[in-house]
């Protein structure tokens, strides 16, 4: 096996506990969620790894992971910016009030919405390897790869930050209905979702927008490009989103969570899935094959 193959294997996993998850109640439910959590966060973590070295991994985990504990705490502590919750003792070991998936959760979906960003707002004259090396030295818009204007870079951002925002408009109505954190005050709420305070949702968006913002300078231009290696995270990316409304409308009887969700990550999702289509169908616009092992790190 070789190291492109483990992201795969990684996502088959994940796949698998997710099917398992709508058959299954209470303990078993609550262990599924954790396990799914866990594997998620060991694949984007890993990916990022793998395929841009320890500088990319390191952000992702500090900006994604140490920011989602203390955006967590400070929720929990004092209600800014998601509105007064409390998580309960299902999801494993908490510090400060906080499950310890809690943290990996965020880092899990941040990874394949950024990747998913940047393949939408890159100019195809402009796709590269996840190493920045084009097969020729220039790029056809005469950009270095992976380069924006300020908008662009602006417009990127934005998108991510919907992109990682939009997941918990699924999410949130799945996890209040298991009794996994609950909600002190939740109005004003959104159509067909109580239980749930509008507040939580700008949360998200204000923390996403920090994080994404936060990613690109930290990681460095590694995380500007994307590649034929980042196509596990598209897939995680894409199977989050159809499974979800398929498993929201069907098997846990949540029909406005699957509505919700389907017009919040379709933003990115259906933009995605049409790229790659169209990529698939001109082989020309495709990235170069990339050489076996770890990409070379700005």
């Amino acid at each position: 096996m070789t190291r492109r193959h483990v992201p795969w294997l990684l996502l088959a996993l994940l796949v698998l506990i997710q099917i398992c998850y709508p058959l299954t109640t209470g303990v078993t439910r609550a262990r599924l969620t954790v396990a799914t959590v866990v594997l998620g966060y060991l694949l984007s973590v890993g990916h990022a790894l793998l395929t841009r070295g320890a500088r990319t991994a390191a952000a992702l985990v500090a900006v994604a992971t140490g920011g989602g504990f203390a955006i967590e705490a400070l929720g929990v502590a004092t209600g800014f910016p998601f509105g007064s919750y409390d998580y309960s003792g299902e999801l494993g070991p908490k510090l400060a009030g906080v499950p310890l998936i809690i943290p990996l959760a965020w880092t899990w979906m941040a990874w394949p919405a950024w990747l998913a960003a940047v393949r939408l707002t890159t100019p195809a004259g402009q796709l590269t390897t996840p190493a920045g090396r084009m097969p020729g030295t220039v790029s056809t818009t005469g950009r270095t790869p992976g380069t924006l204007t300020p908008a662009g870079h602006v417009g990127r951002v934005a998108l991510a930050t919907v992109g990682l925002a939009g997941w918990d408009l699924f999410l949130d109505p799945q996890m209040v209905a298991e009794g996994y954190w609950v909600w002190r005050d939740a109005t004003p709420a959104l159509p067909g979702l109580p239980g749930i305070p509008v507040s939580n949702y700008l949360g998200w968006l204000l923390f996403a927008v920090l994080l994404m913002s936060a990613l690109r300078p930290l990681a460095g231009p590694a995380v500007a490009v994307t590649g034929s290696r980042d196509d596990p995270m598209f897939a995680l990316y894409l199977w989050t989103y159809f499974s979800s409304v398929l498993a929201h409308a069907v098997f846990l009887r949540l029909p406005a969570s699957a509505l919700w969700g389907a017009v919040g990550m379709a933003v990115v999702a259906v933009p995605l899935a049409v790229t790659l289509l169209r990529a698939r169908r001109r082989p020309a616009d495709r990235p170069a094959p990339q050489r076996r092992g770890v990409d070379t790190p700005a």
